[in-house]
């Protein structure tokens, strides 16, 4: 189901097509929103936002002060609320809202605009609310959350920890109340988030698209008819939305009174011991949880299943130690704890309440932690595809990641096509050695690319280094240049008394260096010359760790490999860093050299990347022992290949992995031919003797090469 998004009507909650999971942990947010929102995974193309703009209009409506920009409570108005102080002025209710924050908005967008103009002459908090004040109360949606900017996510986490957005502009500062519940939707190929930011989400789940025709067909029948006649299909499911919508009324006030034993207690500190979870805000995610999915089933007491579907939600995307873990939790592993902390005064042996009847009449407890109410098929569809109720069990995942990459089987391996050209068999895929943590690569000069942490650039964020006209919207004020400036025409101006006359054209913005992500490009050499088992480990390795680094550094990585006659594209440029693991994994090798064919294809890569992406700078990292032995002159084609890349300006570093007490010194002698510089395995290492260069030594001129390009 795509999420498409009418305007006038929304596409029903009800009539979103199985997803139980993504259901469940958005409607439990709806009962409590202290459970901390929810971060949706999945592919493409599967109901995502749908069902997160469907949310909205479940949510019970909310009381606010009337005429109050920042949606204060009337009952407890902010005290430092820039509309107030608010009396006992007269309340107004209006339905909860649901705010999208785009991935491309601006920090002013975000939280807020000061007028510098009038603050600096009049004194006057003259301000503009941003998405956090129009949250406040509601949802902040961020579609693609994973791409979002890091100063943005920033302000997001500050938010999300204070409850309140500050913005400061030298000396000038505004505080208002932005207490939320964040929702974000995320294509893990397009890379993860920050840990900061991940952890902040109470629950996660993972959604794909079902492989049951029946289901899929539903999907497409349902879509249909929704785009078909919008007020029609709503209206079909208008019963069912108004029930669900009781019960959540209902579950939210049922809530203050479920109690949570010390039984329940006890399996959750051990659920998130067990797991090795960081910190302690997963135990209390998991106790609100378990206590929301109580009340959802309506019921006063938590029992274990609830504690069950609670670690099942709120633990997966918290017990990750790197980006190339797997999500997903070890189910046997938490039934085995969960019995094993068992109480014996299990509130589910002598409880009395009665399980409640659901909307359709049914018992509303069926399924894990009270489950959802049918919604398939509708009273005005009486079709219903099988499978489409709430699953009794949840299924094992399988994990997607690289805990455990099996090496190829002889059989599999002679599976693979031989390229032309190719002198050896090819080898199947070898383990890679633990990563380690590597030194910084750094592209010299000064870009102008997306903030990271990798090469200097002017961003919007870092130390101050002068003073500029603004180019556009007004960023960081410049106090002490916009003083100077306005400074000799304030007799002109007719100034009297102590204030400042201050025009637009004298206001100055802070010109800032940070640091940049870069678009690191590995060309990796899978020949038959790096065959040897422990070598190519090793290897894959110290690839493994660039592409770690990477990930930390906010990098886009793209990966080309080269053996037998010719060169591959394993992996386009992304910033799934998940992705490049997983084509290391399965890397295979053996046959001749291609050396120029890895480096020309590393060319077409950049040349195109350069088109769609100006101010990101790229570095090429080029793994090889400097062997060419693929195709008539090698070693000659391979040094023109070379030279090409240097004229264009590409950073570059070869990391040399000849091995033996005999060494021909060829990686440094195309180390030369790129302008760049050639290391070894060992001296990746950041906690390494050797002496490793940490600025690569390309020419000067990348960045006005990048501009003429």
């Amino acid at each position: 189901m795509t999420s498409a998004h009418n305007t006038t009507w929304q596409y029903p909650f009800t009539a979103v097509v199985g997803m139980d999971d993504l259901r469940l942990a958005l409607l439990l947010n709806a009962v409590s929103p202290a459970v901390g929102g929810v971060l949706v995974r999945g592919e493409k193309g599967t109901a995502k936002s749908t069902a997160v703009r469907a949310l909205s209009a479940l949510m019970p409506s909310v009381d606010v002060v009337a005429g109050c920009r920042f949606g204060c409570d009337p009952a407890a108005p902010d005290p430092g609320c820039p509309d107030g102080p608010h009396g006992s002025g007269a309340a107004e209710s209006r339905p909860t809202r649901m705010v999208e924050l785009p991935v491309g908005a601006s920090e002013d967008r975000l939280v807020g605009a000061l007028d510098i103009e009038r603050a600096l002459s009049e004194g006057v908090k003259a301000f503009e609310p941003g998405l956090l004040a129009d949250a406040h109360r509601g949802i902040l949606y961020v579609d693609e959350v994973n791409l979002l900017h890091d100063h943005l996510v920033d302000l997001l986490l500050d938010a999300a920890a204070m409850g309140a957005s500050y913005v400061e502009r030298e000396g000038v500062s505004v505080r208002h109340a932005s207490r939320f519940l964040l929702v974000g939707t995320m294509n893990p190929e397009e890379g993860e988030l920050r840990p900061q930011l991940l952890d902040r989400f109470g629950l996660t789940v993972e959604v794909a698209a079902s492989r049951e025709p029946a289901q899929r067909v539903e999907v497409v029948r349902r879509r249909l008819a929704y785009d078909a006649d919008p007020a029609g299909f709503v209206a079909r499911w208008a019963a069912e939305e108004d029930a669900l919508r009781q019960r959540i009324a209902a579950a939210r006030e049922l809530l203050p009174e479920v109690v949570l034993g010390d039984a329940a207690l006890r399996q959750i500190a051990a659920t998130c011991a067990a797991f090795e979870v960081d910190g302690m805000r997963a135990d209390i995610v998991m106790a609100r949880t378990a206590t929301a999915l109580a009340a959802w089933a309506g019921r006063t007491e938590v029992r274990e299943e609830d504690v069950r579907q609670a670690a099942l939600l709120a633990l997966p995307h918290r017990r990750r130690r790197n980006p190339f873990d797997a999500p997903g939790l070890d189910e046997d592993k938490l039934d085995r704890t969960l019995e094993e902390f068992a109480g014996q005064d299990d509130p589910a042996d002598g409880g009395d309440d009665p399980e409640p009847d659901g909307p359709d009449g049914g018992p509303g407890g069926d399924g894990p932690g009270g489950g959802l109410p049918p919604q398939e098929g509708g009273p005005q569809e009486a079709s219903s595809p099988p499978g489409d109720g709430l699953p009794q069990q949840r299924e094992q995942e399988t994990p997607q990641g690289n805990e455990s990459v099996p090496e190829a089987s002889g059989d599999e391996a002679g599976a693979r096509p031989q390229p032309a050209g190719g002198a050896a068999a090819e080898r199947p895929a070898v383990a890679a050695d633990e990563p380690f943590k590597a030194r910084r690569l750094d592209v010299p000069g000064l870009g102008e690319g997306a903030d990271g942490r990798r090469s200097r650039a002017r961003t919007a964020h870092g130390r101050t280094t002068g003073a500029r006209r603004p180019q556009g919207t007004l960023g960081k004020l410049h106090l002490a240049a916009t003083v100077q400036a306005a400074a000799p025409h304030q007799k002109a101006r007719g100034r009297h008394g102590t204030g400042l006359l201050v025009r637009r054209d004298d206001l100055r913005e802070a010109v800032r260096e940070g640091r940049e992500g870069n678009l690191v490009l590995f060309v990796v050499d899978a020949s038959g010359s790096m065959a040897a088992r422990k070598r190519m480990s090793a290897v894959k390795g110290a690839v493994l760790s660039l592409l770690l680094d990477a990930y930390q550094r906010r990098d886009k990585i793209g990966m080309i490999t080269f053996r037998g006659a010719g060169a591959e594209v394993a992996l386009p440029p992304t910033s799934s860093v998940e992705a490049g693991a997983a084509r290391l994994a399965s890397l295979p090798t053996g046959g001749r050299t291609p050396l120029a064919e890895g480096l020309l294809a590393a060319h077409d890569v950049l040349r195109v990347e350069r088109m769609r992406d100006p101010a990101r700078r790229p570095l090429l990292v080029v793994v090889t022992d400097g062997r060419a032995t693929g195709g008539p002159e090698p070693r000659i084609r391979a040094a023109r290949a070379a030279r090409l890349l240097a004229a264009d300006g590409t950073a570059s570093v070869v990391v040399d992995c000849e091995a033996g007490p005999v060494r021909l010194g060829l990686a440094g002698e195309l180390a030369r031919d790129l302008a760049g510089t050639a290391v070894t395995l060992d001296a990746l290492r950041a906690d390494s003797v050797s002496a490793l260069v940490r600025t690569v030594q390309g020419t000067r001129t990348v960045h006005g090469n990048r501009k003429a390009a």
